[in-house]
């Protein structure tokens, strides 16, 4: 399912517009990635969390060459099914 799926299933599940949707589907992706970059964590009860997690500098090989390479450390998004989420799929 893509974004354009997704904004078309909450208008249908929702009863509202697409257009509408799209809107909220945009509005909810755009908060998440702010406050993600703010450093915070978004926890939404019974679906999951996501979270941003520092990834250490390391280093690894060029496949080709056989050569070191540094990679630098960064900051990663990471997501957590929360126990609803597992139990849903799992059901």
């Amino acid at each position: 399912m893509n974004k354009n799926e997704l904004a078309g299933a909450v208008a249908e599940k929702a009863g509202m517009t697409k257009s509408d949707a799209t809107a909220a589907v945009e509005a909810l992706f755009e908060v998440i990635t702010e406050t993600l970059k703010g450093g915070d964590d978004v926890r939404v009860l019974g679906f999951g969390n996501f979270v941003v997690q520092q990834r250490a500098a390391t280093t690894g090989r060029n496949p080709m060459t056989g050569q070191p390479v540094d990679i630098p450390a960064k900051r990663v998004p990471k997501f957590s099914a929360g126990k609803g989420l597992k139990d849903a799929v799992n059901s």
